[in-house]
This record gives structure tokens, sequence and C-alpha cells, in this order.
């Protein structure tokens, strides 16, 4: 199973939100990481058929078949699951509701005998309940949902149906710690035989989960690795930099801080910079140090963007 984008372009008025997108993803977990206004949610809306593309192709390939999306129409929505930044939830009804009017569309359990048919939507609903942790609250009205529930109440209805094709916009928005790993869990598991995109702007979201990373800059694809290979990028480009209180400004002038934490040693602060020279000229204790997948991120993308 494969999903190729060709040169995929889309501009609104004289702004080009996404430039010649070129893409090959195969089942696993594809990120696409970028700021806002970077072409994500452009994409993520071609594929789900919300947007025309001006330019370019999106194909999905499986045993041998290969067919344009906009041609396959309904049957390739009839694969697809679909997680929106914003979704629209219905505030009346209540989670399990939600979930059987989702399964009544998406035509969850077709060709299965109507007791069996429904044994089995009852089934899946249940199990993707439990996994993203709100089965304790699957006769609670959607209205009197905190954010973070609302969220993963979207995620469920994305998974619903066992989707070969699932977009996540954002995915882990408005969740804490503990529910934002149970979430990544949660897609890594299901990712197996699935093509799983996430477009977020955290990077903590996809760094380990992630098979491969796609950089989109003002629509552009900067670049397209495994995590691994775009640490190798920085290799020499991050360091530990120890300095005065008094002296961040100063080097916050010459070089970019990504953190700053205070030396329990000594009353220095250390300051870890982003550069692509060794800051030691500055006079100042200065230790390589290992790069993280934000690292890269705040590299490639300036504070400006």
């Amino acid at each position: 199973m494969k999903l190729t984008f060709n040169s995929i372009s889309k501009s609104y008025g004289n702004n080009k939100a996404l430039n010649a997108f070129c893409a090959e993803l195969e089942p696993g977990i594809h990120a696409l990481l970028g700021p806002n206004g970077s072409g994500k949610s452009t994409l993520m809306n071609i594929i789900t058929g919300n947007l025309k593309a001006d330019e370019g192709s999106v194909i999905f390939s499986d045993r041998g078949n290969s067919e344009d999306i906009r041609k396959m129409g309904i049957r390739f929505s009839a694969m697809l699951g679909f997680m929106p930044q914003y979704p629209g939830l219905y505030p009346n009804f209540t989670v399990e509701q939600f979930m059987w009017y989702m399964a009544t569309l998406k035509d969850v359990g077709a060709g299965m005998s109507g007791r069996r048919r429904r044994e089995y939507v009852k089934d899946a609903i249940t199990d993707i309940l439990r996994h993203v942790e709100l089965d304790g609250i699957a006769r609670r009205r959607i209205g009197a949902l905190s954010g973070g529930m609302k969220q993963r109440l979207a995620l469920a209805q994305a998974v619903l149906g066992d989707p070969a094709v699932l977009i996540l916009d954002e995915p882990t928005a408005g969740l804490d710690p503990k529910q934002r790993i149970a979430v990544r869990n949660f897609i890594s598991q299901i990712a197996l035989n699935k093509i799983v995109i996430i477009a977020t702007h955290v990077v903590s979201d996809i760094e380990f989960i992630a098979r491969d990373i796609i950089l989109l800059k003002k629509g552009i694809v900067v670049d397209n690795a495994a995590s691994a290979d775009l640490l190798k990028r920085m290799d020499g480009k991050v360091w530990n930099v120890y300095i005065p209180e008094n002296d961040i400004e100063k080097i916050g002038q010459t070089y970019r801080i990504t953190n700053i934490t205070r030396n329990e040693t000594s009353n220095n602060i250390i300051a870890r910079v982003i550069s692509d020279t060794d800051p030691s000229n500055e006079n100042y204790r200065v230790e390589m140090a290992f790069p993280t997948l934000e690292d890269y991120y705040l590299y490639v993308f300036n504070e400006s963007e």
C-alpha cells in the first residue's frame, strides 16, 4: 500500500500555500512538521477532498493497482479516517451516541447481518473508547466534556472503521502529558498496517514514533528524512555555553538560545545555543551538546517564522 504525492501545488490568491509537494508514503507514521501557515492543513484538506489542488495528483496504490484519489471518490473516502484540528462535534449527543452516529455514516460493518453487525460495531466502539480513555464517560454529553476529552473523541471517530489511511491534524492539542503519551502509544499501535499522517508543530509528538519527518516551510519541503538522519545534520551545531547571568542578552544577540538552566556548582547559567561555528571565541566555557529534534526544528525555522 502506498500514497504518492506528485508535485501538489495550491494557491490562495497570490499566496502559494503548497509548492510542488512531493512524497511517497507507505504504512507507518509520517509527520508533517512546520509552523502555522506552512501548508500542513492545506495538504490535509487536499487528501480528504475538502480542497482541490491547483496542480499535481495524489495516487493511492494497493495490490498492484494505482489510481488518482479524486477519481476514486467515495471509494477512497471509505478507507480514510480524518481528525481535523478543530473538530465539529454535536454537544447534545453523548459520547456513545456520537460514535454510533459516525459508525452509521462510515457504514462500519457493511455486509454483516443486522445482529452480528450491531455487536461488531459495539465492540469496535468499546475498544476504541477504552484506548483513548473515554470508556468511563461514554454516556456523558459532549457539551459537558473538557477540551482534552473532545480532542480524544475526535481521534476515536477518526480511527473508527479501521481506515487504511489516517489523517491526524494536531492530534494531541489540549492534552495533558499523561494523555499525550497514551495517545502517542495508541497511534503507534494502530499504525503497523496503516498510512498515518500526523500534522503538527509540536516536535515531541512525533520525535520517537514517526518513521520519517517532512518539514514544510511556506509550502515548500525543506527536508524529508528519519529523525535520526535529521539529528545527524545538527552534529557540531549545538553547544552548552557557561555564562554570567548578566550576559544572556549579549549572547542572544549573536546566537540562537534554545534553553537556559542554572549551573548548580557556580553562579553561572548554562545557555544551550545553536551555532554553525564553535562559540568558544566569546571567552566562555563551551561544551558540545547532543542535538535534539527540537534543535533541528529551531535551526530550520527562525523565530519570525
